[in-house]
């Protein structure tokens, strides 16, 4: 079982900026976040989008998000 639960868009970006990430762009729902010694990452959902377990775990993996930060 995994440790993420699905969770809508709008809270994940959230979370991001909680963790140092900022948008430095947008096109559509095409946001480019970036972080002080980070490579850049693109966050493509709308803010009512449900993200699910396996997309989470992803996300986690290139931005360093934990289940604690949601």
């Amino acid at each position: 079982m995994s440790n993420w639960p699905s969770t809508k868009a709008k809270r994940v970006l959230a979370a991001l900026q909680g963790i140092g990430w900022q948008v430095k762009c947008q096109a559509s729902s095409h946001k480019t976040l970036s972080r002080k010694g980070s490579l850049y990452f693109v966050f493509a959902f709308h803010d009512g989008d449900e993200i699910g377990p396996k997309m989470l775990a992803r996300i986690a993996k290139h931005t360093g998000l934990k289940p604690t930060d949601l």
